[in-house]
């Protein structure tokens, strides 16, 4: 490998797919050369990623774009006939006077599996669970791009060193895979949750509660189980996918465990975690592929 040109390298890219190539690409040491040449362009097309889905999210009055705000009202308001199990977890999570606001921005860093490799990363997010999100990440060092819901369509799109596609994918299954995934993430907006914004809460014991709610054609239904503190333990939903990229999309179980928690803006959330595909099943050790931590977060106004 150490011998290979760079353009030997990315012609094994296309060759051999993307996850593989990654950490060939992560070893080889006239691509590692051009990094600090590069770095520039991979940090501008991060920028680009997230302020574009910045205004795709924040532009009103449009087809397919989202308004971003916070309600006037604060703290826990709208509690009033849930059951005490829902209501200990709305507790647990929203300070006094927390505004409601039904989106957030947000950092975090931690490690991505492609293929059977272990990558970090670094990524910001734009989450508003009621319309979508656009998750900007650089990845290795070497890989930038987003996923992204926005306007009902799900798509991602990322670049070695900003320069040369190597994944873009789009469609209606992976529009029906991203919508699932942005309904499932308001464990990091829990102010969104709250009734007056369309969702319904059931409880079947006191640790366990379900949220449903619809996104766009999407039924999501979110089950979060929880421990005596009444925060978040593992949060589980059904979702569209083809975890083993053999063109088989069905449902199947996704789970993210919370394994640390951190407080902003009022909003006490799982800072820490890790998620993937078959939770609940003896393939969950192949399908976990997401660990994460969040560093700066702040609820939108």
């Amino acid at each position: 490998m150490r011998g290979q040109s760079v353009d030997a390298v990315i012609q094994e890219c296309f060759a051999t797919g993307l996850p593989e190539v990654l950490w060939n690409l992560y070893r080889t040491a006239e691509v590692c050369r051009l990094i600090p040449v590069a770095g520039g362009r991979i940090e501008a097309l991060v920028q680009h990623s997230f302020h574009l889905g910045w205004r795709l999210f924040s532009l009103g009055g449009k087809k397919g774009a989202v308004g971003i705000h916070h309600h006037r009202s604060r703290g826990r308001t709208g509690l009033e006939g849930l059951s005490d199990p829902v209501r200990r977890y709305f507790k647990e999570a929203i300070a006094p006077g927390t505004p409601l606001a039904t989106s957030a921005s947000f950092r975090m860093h931690g490690s991505i599996k492609l293929g059977r490799r272990w990558v970090p990363f670094r990524a910001r997010q734009v989450l508003a669970p009621h319309h979508g999100f656009v998750w900007a990440a650089r990845a290795g060092g070497m890989i930038v791009g987003s996923d992204r819901y926005v306007g009902g369509q799900g798509a991602m799109d990322w670049k070695l060193l900003g320069l040369i596609r190597v994944m873009h994918a789009d469609g209606p299954d992976l529009s029906r895979s991203a919508a699932g995934r942005a309904g499932a993430e308001p464990l990091w907006v829990r102010t969104a949750l709250l009734p007056r914004f369309g969702v319904t809460w059931t409880a079947t014991d006191p640790r366990h509660i379900t949220a449903s709610y619809r996104l766009d054609d999407t039924q999501l239904d979110v089950r979060y189980a929880l421990g005596d503190d009444a925060r978040v333990r593992l949060v589980v939903f059904d979702r569209w996918g083809d975890p083993s990229n053999g063109g088989s999309w069905a449902y199947y179980s996704f789970g993210f465990e919370a394994t640390d928690y951190a407080t902003f803006d009022g909003v006490t959330i799982p800072g820490a975690g890790r998620a993937g595909w078959f939770h609940g099943t003896d393939r969950w050790h192949e399908g976990e592929f997401f660990r994460s931590e969040i560093t700066n977060y702040h609820l939108v106004a």
